[in-house]
């Protein structure tokens, strides 16, 4: 799972080859937070902003998504909080920096986190969602997850009796595909993440 992650810094855009998102976001995103997403455009991805944790359609409140930052890409067709999103085929994706995730020492939890090691930002698989809450149209998006209890690096994070999961990034020769792609294909997609990532401690990771 990932509830905390580092987006995309707007003067960093270029690096995925996009224009500067011309809107504010915070650096350190978190549940409910509003956080910069790529949705399908006519010729490249375009820029949105979305909160993080999805919130169905039906819901009445924002509080809502902050249950739903994540979705499992097992269930997430048949998940009530998911099926719409998923069935519409509004699949998106979150540029990011890094993301955070806790490796538990001593039974104690400790937040590393994950980037590449060539210092470039990447773009994560998520789902987005449109709805109303008190009169206001608000989207929002959750980060699809796989398994990982058997991946070399990701395995190492979460609570030592818990499933380990991972989110899944997608490489720059896939974007485009990812994100007008029907639901019946998006297994394609679930890739797992390449050794080209890194783990820091996060106090570490914020000095530099």
């Amino acid at each position: 799972m990932c509830a905390n992650f580092e987006a995309i810094k707007r003067n960093r855009a270029f690096l995925l080859g996009l224009s500067e998102p011309q809107f504010e976001y915070p650096d350190h995103i978190y549940p409910l937070y509003d956080a910069p997403i790529l949705i399908h455009g006519a010729d490249q991805p375009e820029w949105d902003v979305a909160k993080f944790g999805l919130i169905p359609f039906w819901a009445k409140e924002l509080k809502y998504g902050s249950h739903t930052y994540n979705a499992r890409t097992e269930t997430a067709a048949t998940k009530p909080s998911f099926r719409h999103a998923w069935h519409k085929n509004q699949f998106a994706l979150v540029p990011v920096e890094a993301i955070f995730e806790p490796k538990y020492i001593d039974g104690r939890p400790h937040w590393y986190a994950i980037s590449r090691q060539d210092g470039l930002p990447f773009t994560l698989a998520a789902i987005y969602e449109n709805a109303v809450i008190e009169n206001k149209p608000v989207r929002s998006m959750s980060l699809l997850t796989i398994n990982a209890d058997y991946h070399p690096f990701m395995r190492q994070f979460h609570g030592p009796k818990d499933e380990k999961r991972s989110v899944i990034i997608i490489p720059e020769n896939a974007r485009m595909d990812w994100l007008s792609c029907q639901n019946n294909k998006a297994n394609q997609f679930f890739f797992e993440m390449q050794d080209e990532y890194l783990a820091v401690p996060k106090n570490r990771a914020a000095e530099t």
